[in-house]
Order: C-alpha cells, then sequence, then structure tokens
C-alpha cells in the first residue's frame, strides 16, 4: 500500500495516538491563522500605512525636484521625517534596497515606495528595526536621506498575535493533555488487569473512565468471572469423579488381595493400579491452571529442583542454567508439574535429556531436549491436546501415558501468558520442547 511507510512513524500506544490527533488540529489551525494574518490582515495594514507615507514623500520630493531644497527639507520636518547625513551606505552599488531576511513586512514597504515614489534612490531597512532611512534623489543635486518611523509604515508590534497565539495553544495543548491522560489511565489499567489474568494473576479491579470503557471494564470482569467459575466447576467435577472412582477401585483391590495370588490376579492388580494412575492424571490436568497462588520465584533455583528429582528416578539429566537468574512471581506449583512432566516425557522416549534456561527481555523459557524418537512435524500441533497419542512418533510400549503430559504443559504455559513449542533437538536428535512463561 502506498501509505504503509507512514505507519512506522506513527505512534503505536493510545496515548500517543491520541495525543497526535489533538496536536496536528492545533498546529494546522495556527498555520492557517498565521498565514491568513499574514497575507490578508499584515500585508494590508502595511500597505496602507506605506502608502500614506508616500504621498508625504511626493510632496517632499516635489519640493525637491523644483530645486527648492531648503523648503524639501522644512517640509520633511513637518511630516515627521528626519533629514540624515548625505553620505550613501557602503553596500550602496550592488544593490538598490537593504533588509534583513526575517523582515516579511520590509518587503511591502520596499515595493511600494519605489513604486509609488521612483525617485528614490536606495532603501535602507538593515541598519536599524526602528527606522526607514531612505535617499530621494534629484538631478544636479546630492540625495536628501530621510529618516522616519518604522511605526509608520508597519504595525509597531506584529509579533503580539504570534505570541499570543502560541502561547495560548500550548496552554490549551497541556490542559487537552491532562484531561487526555486521565482518560487513557482507565484503559491502562484494563489492559494491565488483563494481561496479569492471561499470565494467571488475579488483580483487583474497579471500572471507571468514560461508558464505554466501564462497559469494557464491566464485560471483562463478567468474562474473568465466567472463566473462574468454569476452571472451578470443571476441577471439582473430575475430583468428584476422582473421589467417587476410587471407592469401587479400593473394593475392587480388596477384594483381589484376598483371592489366591496368580497371573490372573496380578494382571487385575495392574488394572486396577493403571485405573487410579488415570484418576490423577486427568485430576492433574484440571487442576493445572489453579494448582496454587502466584509468588516470587528463583527460577533456577526451581529448575535445578526439578532436574535433581527427574534424575533420582532415572536416566540422565543435563543442565545448563543463566550466571544470574532473576527472581520472578509465578506458580511455582503449576511450573514444577510441567518440567516434571516434560523431563519424565523425555526419559521414558528417550535415554539422556537436557533441561536449559533462558532468560529474555519479557520471558522465561525453559528448553527440554531428549535423544528419543522425537515427533514429525505433521503431527507436532495434535500432540498438545488432551488426550493424544501419537503410537507413530513415540514408542508407546515405553509408555503408558494418556496424552496428557503435553497438553498440562501447554495449558500451564498458556495460565502464565506463555506459550509450548516442539521442534527436533539439533543437538540430541529427539523431541524439543520450549517451555515459555511470560515475566
Amino acid at each position: 500500500m502506498r501509505w504503509d511507510w507512514l505507519k512506522r512513524f506513527m505512534p503505536r500506544g493510545l496515548y500517543g495516538r491520541a495525543a497526535l490527533i489533538l496536536i496536528v488540529p492545533i498546529v494546522s489551525l495556527q498555520l492557517v491563522v498565521s498565514v491568513a494574518f499574514l497575507q490578508r490582515h499584515f500585508e494590508d495594514v502595511t500597505w496602507q500605512l506605506t502608502s500614506a507615507l508616500a504621498f508625504d514623500l511626493r510632496l517632499v520630493n516635489e519640493a525637491l525636484q523644483d530645486g527648492a531644497r531648503d523648503e524639501a527639507r522644512r517640509l520633511a520636518e513637518r511630516l515627521d521625517m528626519t533629514v540624515g547625513a548625505a553620505a550613501a551606505p557602503d553596500w550602496l552599488g550592488q544593490q538598490a534596497v537593504m533588509r534583513r531576511w526575517y523582515d516579511l513586512s520590509g518587503r511591502g514597504v520596499i515595493s511600494t515606495l519605489t513604486t509609488m515614489v521612483p525617485e528614490i534612490g536606495w532603501i535602507d531597512l538593515a541598519r536599524s528595526d526602528r527606522w526607514v532611512i531612505l535617499a530621494l534623489e534629484a538631478e544636479g543635486a546630492a540625495p536628501l536621506v530621510l529618516e522616519i518611523d518604522r511605526r509608520r509604515v508597519s504595525a509597531s508590534n506584529p509579533h503580539q498575535l504570534f505570541v499570543i497565539m502560541i502561547l495560548t495553544g500550548v496552554l490549551m495543548t497541556a490542559v487537552a493533555f491532562v484531561f487526555l491522560r486521565n482518560q487513557v489511565r482507565p484503559i491502562r489499567r484494563l489492559a494491565r488487569v488483563a494481561e496479569a489474568f492471561g499470565k494467571g494473576r488475579v488483580e483487583p479491579y474497579k471500572p471507571s473512565g468514560a461508558l464505554e470503557v466501564r462497559a469494557a471494564g464491566r464485560a471483562f470482569l463478567d468474562m474473568r468471572n465466567r472463566i473462574e467459575r468454569h476452571i472451578e466447576q470443571r476441577t471439582m467435577m473430575l475430583s468428584g469423579v476422582s473421589h467417587d472412582m476410587r471407592t469401587p477401585l479400593t473394593r475392587m483391590k480388596l477384594g483381589l488381595s484376598m483371592l489366591d495370588p496368580g497371573p490372573e490376579t496380578e494382571d487385575l492388580l495392574r488394572d486396577v493400579a493403571e485405573m487410579e494412575a488415570l484418576l490423577d492424571t486427568f485430576l492433574d490436568f484440571a487442576r493445572s491452571e489453579a494448582l496454587d497462588d502466584p509468588e516470587e520465584v528463583d527460577v533456577a533455583a526451581l529448575a535445578r529442583q526439578v532436574a535433581e528429582d527427574a534424575a533420582r528416578l532415572g536416566g540422565e539429566v543435563t543442565l545448563d542454567l543463566p550466571a544470574e537468574a532473576p527472581v520472578v512471581a509465578l506458580r511455582p506449583g503449576a511450573v514444577r508439574r510441567a518440567l516434571s512432566n516434560l523431563l519424565s516425557n523425555a526419559l521414558r522416549y528417550g535415554s539422556r535429556a537436557r533441561l536449559s534456561l533462558t532468560v529474555l527481555d519479557r520471558a522465561l523459557r525453559f528448553t527440554v531436549e531428549d535423544d528419543g524418537p522425537g515427533i514429525a512435524a505433521e503431527d507436532r500441533e495434535r500432540a498438545v491436546r488432551p488426550f493424544a497419542r501419537l503410537d507413530a512418533a513415540r514408542n508407546q510400549n515405553r509408555g503408558g501415558g494418556v496424552g496428557l503430559g503435553l497438553a498440562i504443559a501447554n495449558d500451564i504455559a498458556r495460565g502464565h501468558g506463555g506459550t509450548m513449542r516442539l521442534s527436533q533437538s539439533e543437538d540430541l536428535g529427539g523431541l524439543r520442547v520450549d517451555f515459555v512463561l511470560a515475566r
């Protein structure tokens, strides 16, 4: 698009964009008023004043051209003109007029005087801001140099309008910025609370600001309450199902324990134990978003503890931590469970695992790698779904799970405002899982 380049220079935040919307009309209005004042008012006033002076100069010039130099001098003095020295200025010869570059009204003065009084030899507006110095030339006589008050040809304080306009514009802009900040602050508070909820933290919030912002705040509170009720109901439902099913399972275990030992009895006992493990896994998945409250945690110590626990269960676990790791607010129980699931999966399908931690500007990245068979690229999206079991990619004979390990870890990552990505390990050759948490 033709205007895409302009987006790179535009503010990205709401406060900056609103300020730009406020400033552009004010500046544009001032420029339009300034141009209109210069062209219509200031130039017209300058032309009228200079024309009046030109008529007076004509009277003096008529006497000078008639040879009555003394009469011309007396007439000039009566018309409030000062007769100066007859010496020509140094710059005369290169040009016939002299003015400063910023003297905008000087152009009109010079143009009007030279047009109405052609006998003017030179005009000097640069020697003094308060005087117009010019020379009337007559044939066979020295020029008559006149010094005229500048207020007779242009407005005495033309800058006053600009000063008042700029000061008023700055004052009104400052006042508007104060009101604008008060309007943007509730939106920022809502964004901050929504971001915290996305990271698993519930912060107190009361809708405030304009009606539209209050409506958005109430809608956010309703949505947050519905999500919390949904999580609570799901956890209670699975907890109740787990509790109700444990009773018949316990009776089955008791009944099997009273039977004579044998291959059939051992198989049934293993089936009962597997059902209990499945119930525990279902309950862990239900509790993945509500395990504990956020608290300040040393992430390096957390990663070290998880790696040590995984190593005690069997398998080779390598730990790679940065020299300095921050203390971050997160749910330690949930993160510990997610990393434990990832390491247990890595050791289940491979013989070696590596846990590394990378500290980014606004995130933490835990990376778990193994030397197992990995997961094909086309199956990685399906692998993080609940109850997904990839027989072709991962060796189910060494598994025994129900396909909730990656789903639980992904759920916990999203509960902390992060994500989880699956790829292939370049060093170990197996699966690589990047478990990213927002800071």
